[in-house]
């Protein structure tokens, strides 16, 4: 073993970039700078294959800071330097990857800035995601309608830059077809505010003697005076053209020209979008999803432009590949009764036909008329592949349906082995009526090669989302990637199609000249050298201007891939939960509601989401390997002064970027289910402190954590004396400035072994529970224990102890020999494994006589179910540990009543959520038996997860979480109203609201007695 090395970054600017960020920083510019490493890895890479370092990334806060950037880009000086707008990052082509400079306005320029639902439109900044808007717009009966799968972090202004659509184009068209007016920053810090004006008006403008001007001359000189060609060269699909919309900017019948449409698609090659003003369309009063079932995915194909016939809102497809991952999914659970095989037959291919209309009588009809064609279909002796069908006609099962459908694109990630389904040529866009014929080429050539392959999409388009499956760390898999593309470009414009119908083109930009032709390719060209002349703006993508020597990207340009591959494999799969990340980011889904990831939704940090930091590690390994170390084996330790004097002689080494990264993350393990491909980052940060802290002294308070559980069991006998050595001015001061750590949690009184025994409740060895004689081990019931719970809220302890009894069992307390959760969590590997394996040699015996095991607080239960499985290299034996609501679930109450009209609102730890999202409904049932109302309120995490909300470095941000959304629920239910699972929750709205509130089990005692 060697010990870790110190790893320096690349960090040198060059100069005219260098310069450039002076000039910036001296300026008046109110954003943030980010030139360190970890935050330009963090925007090196999207939802492609690509990986491109930038220079620096910028984050403007608002409108202005753009126009100061684009005054400085104009300058003479600067011209060498160039720029990519970056939004969600969720683009499959790189299209906002650069060697430049990154400006990111989705951290700050996210605001709605109007709604006017009299007139139907909106004005956003370019920054607000999807989701977010539409969020916005539903109380006013509206919403903005192009979709797509990546709606919850995808903003609007990369939406417009690429021109996006998805589900349901034949009705609600792209996003460029509802933009109303664009607000960009050109170069030299001129504003542009396009949008639809006459002939008349354009040419008016067109006179004017500057960037303005000449940008309408070309825009005439192109659309209006190249407009017979343009129709003639470009195919009527519904996913027209993307990028530079030469068809689509002079409408010859109005005679108008519009700006916004050679705007739109152009992804950032042409100016900054910054605020757009956009058509919104009403929500549909009704709708209704029939899911047709197939024998097989080409029956599937064939069979959609039946459907389409149907008069359908849209027509989704989903194969074989993605349904078998998705029913390897938690969302399965959600989705199965709603997706349910035909008895007989296995279901491998469906079309999700939707409905909509403001008028229930006309959608009837429609679906009346295609259930009667399709039950004729399934009867006759030849049914086309159609094995059945299911109808959804409430708006919950229908949502449930989609996010399944979105969530295909992850879970393509989650395939098993080496080779990953990966978007590189999977937009392609051809009539519907030729997409069955067209796929059958596509797959011939996928098979020819031995690939497997997902698909997924959009039948009412004719657009198909096919994702064959590399593995981008073999050279020779980087080589099928350019000779796949080649081939589905020539399949396309072979089947009168486009190869980029809905992701736009980025790396793919070398293929343009052959789709547009070399006559309106030069004519793109022109177009781009009018707004930028020096090739300083997303360079590369689309087109070069006009008379320079600038040159197209290329698919071949550097990958992940090829930084991967310098990680050997057995590192690679040792931390697969890091390298298995494929970049989808449904870690920034922008809900404050959903669990993951709580330290993204309050910094709105890259760096701090599974994503990033999964980024960081893969970084971290690289760079370690090549410097000799083996990331692998256990780290061997330094002396104790040598790790206290690393800190100061190594102060640029990038493990200290990584571990801030780390720091943030509150270990909440929702990543490690709500993402689809699984990236687990309590577990591989759990591994990297392991390392980090074997080269570098650990914090004080980190030892604190790590000893609570030797010294909890002694300072909880004396509780009244112990909670007034913690709880005065004094101690407070130190344990604030002195070790980190505020409002540390008071040991209960009396603690938990007294109260036990005042109540008559056993206290048993595993040998004297397994001593018991048959009758009595039926009705046993063992408490495995937590040293949160039991040292810090024994009364719940006790009422869960009061609770079996009253159920008719014997609950039993365990002696506590440990639990390792905080050992975990900050990455005392050795230990958490000696503990791990002390607590399994105590439960497991009792797990395998059949004896219920109950953790009393779900989140710290589940740790039996996954630290626990990856402790020991894995050698552990399985214990069966159960929340308290799965056993409750298990028993027969019969008719109770508890004769009590409250109403409740339940609140799940985060890790339940994403662990056991059934848990809600369990508990909804129990109090449905007892004739009581109980509310799912959906929350994302409190922001005390263990220690991290008692760490003085996260107040704000812990306190940022629970005014999230926790904060208006305990005032919606109240203190007496509001129940909470999680034992963390409860302790931060106690020492926010000055309130305690019970659990749920409390409420399910109170009214059985």
């Amino acid at each position: 073993m060697t010990v870790l090395p110190e790893i320096a970054a690349e960090n040198a600017l060059p100069d005219d970039y260098l310069h450039f960020i002076e000039q910036v920083r001296s300026s008046e510019f109110a954003g943030e700078i980010d030139v360190s490493y970890s935050g330009r890895l963090i925007a090196a890479t999207d939802n492609s294959v690509y990986q491109n370092l930038p220079q620096a990334v910028l984050y403007p806060h608002h409108h202005d800071d753009l126009v100061l950037l684009m005054k400085l880009a104009g300058q003479e000086s600067n011209s060498s330097v160039q720029f990519s707008p970056r939004g969600g990052g969720t683009g499959t082509n790189g299209q906002s990857l650069t060697s430049g400079i990154v400006v990111d306005l989705s951290r700050h320029m996210n605001r709605v800035l109007e709604v006017n639902p009299e007139e139907g439109w909106v004005k956003v900044q370019a920054g607000v995601v999807k989701d977010q808007l539409n969020d916005i717009l539903r109380p006013h009966g509206y919403f903005f309608s192009p979709d797509l799968s990546t709606s919850n972090r995808a903003t609007l202004g990369g939406m417009i830059n690429t021109d996006a659509s998805g589900q349901g184009s034949l009705v609600y068209g792209k996003t460029s077809d509802h933009i109303l007016g664009l607000k960009t920053v050109l170069l030299d810090g001129i504003v542009l505010d396009s949008g639809p004006v006459s002939l008349e008006q354009a040419e008016t403008i067109a006179r004017q003697d500057n960037r303005t001007g000449r940008i309408y001359r070309q825009v005439i000189d192109t659309c209006v005076g190249e407009e017979k060609s343009i129709r003639e060269k470009f195919p009527p699909l519904n996913r027209f053209l993307t990028g530079y919309d030469l068809k689509h900017a002079y409408d010859a019948k109005q005679q108008k020209v519009d700006v916004s449409r050679i705007i739109a698609g152009s992804e950032g090659t042409l100016g900054f979008v910054s605020e757009a003003r956009l058509n919104i369309t009403p929500i549909p009063k009704h709708r209704v999803l029939v899911n047709v079932k197939y024998s097989n995915f080409q029956a599937a194909l064939e069979n959609s432009p039946f459907l389409v016939d149907a008069e359908a809102t849209s027509v989704e497809t989903v194969d074989s590949t993605v349904l078998s991952l998705a029913r390897k999914d938690i969302i399965w659970k959600s989705v199965e009764p709603l997706l349910s095989d035909v008895e007989g037959q296995r279901m491998d291919g469906i079309n999700m036909v939707e409905f909509t209309g403001l008028s229930q009588e006309e959608i009837d009809e429609k679906v009346g008329s295609l259930t009667k064609r399709l039950d004729k279909l399934i009867k006759s002796k030849d049914n086309k592949g159609v094995i059945g069908y299911q109808i959804c006609d409430d708006l919950p099962s229908i949502q449930l349906i989609y996010a399944m459908r979105k969530k295909s694109v992850g879970l393509l990630g989650a395939t098993k082995g080496r080779r990953k389904p990966v978007a590189f040529a999977e937009d392609t866009a051809v009539p519907p009526e030729k997409l069955a014929d067209f796929i059958n080429e596509f797959r011939a050539l996928l098979d020819a090669k031995g690939l497997h392959y997902g698909m997924f999409g959009h039948a009412d388009a004719g657009v198909l989302h096919v994702r064959p499956a590399l593995d981008m760390c073999e050279p020779e898999d980087e080589i099928l990637l350019r000779e796949i593309s080649d081939q589905v470009a020539e399949l396309t414009q072979k089947y009168g199609g486009l190869m980029w119908g809905e992701h736009g083109k980025g790396y793919r930009s070398e293929y343009a000249p052959a789709f547009f032709g070399e006559h309106l390719y030069t004519e793109l060209q022109k177009i781009k050298a009018s707004f930028d002349p020096y090739n300083q703006l997303n360079p590369g993508k689309i087109c070069t201007p006009l008379n320079t020597d600038a040159q197209l990207i290329s698919v071949d340009a550097v990958k992940r891939g090829f930084f991967d591959r310098q990680i050997p494999v057995a590192t690679r799969d040792s931390y697969s939960n890091a390298m298995n990340c494929n970049g989808n980011g449904l870690c920034f889904n922008y809900d404050p509601q959903s669990a993951m990831c709580p330290s993204y939704k309050v910094t709105r940090d890259r760096r701090y989401s599974p994503k990033g930091r999964a980024g960081l590690l893969r970084e971290w390994l690289r760079l370690t390997h090549n410097a000799g170390y083996d990331a692998t084996q256990r780290p061997e330790s330094v002396s104790f002064l040598k790790r206290q004097l690393n800190r100061l002689t190594a102060p640029n080494d990038f493990s200290h970027e990584v571990k801030q990264s780390m720091d943030k993350c509150l270990a909440c393990k929702a990543c490690t289910n709500q993402c689809p491909v699984n990236v687990d980052v309590p577990t591989f940060r759990a591994r990297f402190y392991d390392h980090y802290y074997s080269k570098y002294a650990r914090p004080l308070k980190d030892y604190l954590v790590k000893g609570i559980e030797k010294t909890a069991p002694v300072a909880s006998k004396f509780p009244v004396l112990s909670n007034l050595l913690i709880n005065n001015p004094l101690s407070r001061l130190v344990l604030k400035y002195g070790v980190g750590y505020v409002d540390t949690p008071l040991f209960s009184a009396p603690n938990l072994r007294t109260a036990w025994k005042r109540n008559g409740l056993a206290e048993l060895t595993t040998e004297q529970t397994l001593s018991l004689t048959e009758n009595e081990l039926r009705k046993i019931v063992v408490i495995a224990q937590d040293p949160f719970t039991t040292f810090y809220d024994a009364d719940f302890v006790l009422k869960l102890g009061l609770l079996i009894k009253k159920l008719g069992f014997t609950p039993v307390l365990l002696p506590f020999l440990g639990h390792g959760k905080a050992q975990h969590v900050k990455g005392f590997i050795n230990d958490f494994d000696k503990t791990a394996a002390k607590v399994t040699e105590q439960l497991k015996p009792l797990s395998d006589a059949g004896i219920p095991l109950i953790g009393p607080d779900s989140s710290t239960a589940l740790i039996f179910r996954d630290e626990y499985q990856k402790s020991n290299e894995g050698q552990l034996p399985e214990v069966d540990v159960m929340t308290v609501v799965e056993w409750l679930s298990t028993l027969d109450f019969g008719e109770v009543s508890s004769g009590s009209t409250s109403h409740y609102g339940l609140l799940l730890h985060c890790t339940e959520q994403s662990f056991v999202p059934e848990s809600a409904r369990q508990w909804q049932a129990l109090f449905t038996q007892l004739g009581l109302t109980l509310d799912i309120v959906n929350v994302g995490c409190c922001g005390m997860a263990g220690t991290f909300g008692h760490e003085k470095q996260n107040q704000d941000d812990s306190l940022g979480l629970y005014e999230m959304g926790w904060e208006q629920a305990v005032q919606q239910y109240g203190s007496s109203g509001v129940l909470v699972t999680g034992f963390s929750c409860r302790s931060q709205i106690k020492r926010i609201e000055k309130k305690r509130v019970r659990h749920p089990l409390e409420i399910l005692l109170q009214s059985l007695s």
